[in-house]
């Protein structure tokens, strides 16, 4: 795609004397989508952030900062305390966080805290949260408690049992706070369209709730909002009513999100041999095999898109036998189901993914977070499998690209830079400046299609969004410069300088 082609198609949109100047200062159009991300996530991530933290002590002292900054928190020693983003790869210790080191802190001492994980697969918690939560049950299907040398639980909850841990739900005035700075942050990096993968069950409903109150204020931005399965409702694919263009064609949510598995970070991963550097698990699945083979083929024959997270290779061959079973009886490729993540696969499974037609739905940015400990938590020949774009699209897959916000940055021009270079943000791999595993990058092309054509395929919008056509809707963004053709590194220097939808300019200037 390059400025000659788009120019004339532009000129459709706004007046000549407008298109030429910006074409005259060289700058480049084009849309950009994120196919998996956690909108109102964002947003609570945002008021404590954790990100970056190199050590518990460090990690804790930003919770005693956030407290003594917020008077009314401050004040009620009672108030929950929630962040998110802490990253125990990167700490200087092994070892898991405990309640017991909050007590450490005579600020945070006594104080009810839950942190997320920056994965979403770990929450920590002091005592007083643990003892609000009680009792808790020895063993969680598809979760571990974590526990010290006695038995007891030592304050960090893994996958489902996180659900075990009790704390007030927010109030609609605070998914509306967080919502609001999501979308605002959202169109700054250019954003028009994004799939929120339903990582809690109250994020949809309260995008349904809001809809028809926000259009007043004319949403700005296209959610694609997936549905999160609730294994205590068995009947939600013939009982839950699907939404197509709600909200003047603000709102969609025609999928599911099945979690198979947890995360690689975490050690949830389920893997069909081991970890490396754990030789005493092999990570474990969230649903059992016979639970996706039952609920997989019933919501695809009610029409519904089935979007599943699965990272390990273990996690992510069930769920292509599980479509590869429906697919005797449903027209599975016209579903566009979806493996969300589709981290770590065998090559078999490369090539099932590309005859069955199921979309790889990935993060490039996750790679370039993973490469530094990868491959001591997999080994040198099974790392291989690991993000392996390049053989997911020799293989016949079509990939779409997301950010994972906020497990990873909401920059989508980082997710582009990481697809093509294999690089972290500054410069550097694991494998030298080439990139890290440099035959799976993905070309310019390729990584741009991930971001508009393919989003939009994903979403069953192709035929109003994903590229700048006659008929299709006015959503683009206007970039300092040419991220085609321009040196690699200076892709994540280019500015955003207007983010239009249905031709309104609702970020920036024209």
């Amino acid at each position: 795609m390059s400025i000659s082609v788009l120019f004339p198609l532009v000129q459709l949109l706004f007046p000549v004397s407008v298109v030429a100047s910006y074409f005259f200062s060289t700058i480049f159009l084009s849309f950009l989508l994120d196919s998996h991300a956690h909108i109102l996530e964002y947003g609570s991530a945002k008021e404590l952030p954790l990100g970056g933290t190199r050590s518990i002590a460090e990690t804790v002292a930003r919770v005693k900062e956030f407290i003594l900054a917020n008077p009314d928190v401050q004040n009620d020693t009672s108030k929950y305390i929630t962040g998110g983003g802490w990253d125990h790869t990167i700490w200087n210790t092994t070892r898991w966080p405990t309640a017991a080191d909050f007590d450490a802190d005579p600020v945070a001492r006594g104080r009810p805290i839950i942190l997320q994980s920056k994965d979403y697969h770990a929450i920590w918690v002091s005592n007083k949260a643990l003892q609000a939560s009680l009792p808790l049950p020895h063993m969680v299907e598809g979760g571990v408690i974590v526990r010290d040398e006695d038995g007891n639980p030592s304050g960090v909850f893994l996958d489902n049992a996180q659900d075990l841990v009790l704390q007030p739900g927010p109030s609609h005035s605070d998914l509306m706070r967080r919502f609001k700075l999501t979308i605002n942050n959202a169109l700054s990096h250019g954003l028009t369209s994004i799939h929120d993968a339903g990582l809690k069950p109250d994020s949809l409903a309260f995008f349904k709730r809001t809809v028809y109150i926000c259009r007043l204020h004319h949403i700005q931005l296209r959610i694609y909002g997936m549905t999160y399965f609730d294994e205590n409702q068995p009947d939600m694919s013939s009982s839950t009513p699907k939404i197509i263009n709600g909200g003047n064609g603000r709102l969609t949510a025609r999928s599911i999100k099945i979690f198979a598995d947890g995360a690689l970070r975490t050690g949830g991963a389920a893997l069909y041999e081991p970890y490396t550097d754990n030789p005493s698990t092999s990570g474990f699945m969230r649903l059992e095999p016979e639970v996706l083979h039952d609920i997989i083929p019933r919501f695809l024959r009610d029409g519904w898109q089935v979007n599943v997270h699965a990272i390990g290779d273990r996690a992510n061959g069930i769920v292509l036998d599980a479509f590869e079973a429906a697919s005797k009886d449903t027209d599975v490729r016209a579903l566009r189901p979806r493996l969300e993540h589709a981290q770590l696969m065998t090559q078999a499974d490369m090539k099932r993914l590309g005859e069955l037609g199921v979309i790889a739905s990935v993060q490039p940015t996750h790679a370039i977070s993973d490469m530094w400990y990868a491959q001591d938590r997999l080994g040198p020949d099974r790392i291989k499998g690991l993000y392996a774009f390049r053989s997911l699209l020799d293989n016949g897959a079509r990939i779409t690209l997301g950010s994972d916000f906020p497990v990873e940055t909401m920059n989508p021009l980082s997710a582009f830079y990481a697809a093509i270079a294999r690089l972290s943000l500054d410069g550097r791999s694991p494998h030298g400046p080439d990139g890290w595993f440099p035959e799976q990058c993905l070309t310019r092309i390729e990584a741009l299609r991930g971001m508009t054509i393919e989003p939009a395929y994903a979403s069953f919008t192709e035929h109003i969004l994903g590229s700048l056509e006659i008929g299709k809707r006015a959503d683009f963004v206007v970039l300092s410069k040419d991220i085609m053709t321009i040196p690699i590194h200076h892709i994540l220097s280019t500015k955003i300088l207007a983010t239009v939808l249905d031709g309104k300019v609702v970020y920036g200037s024209l």
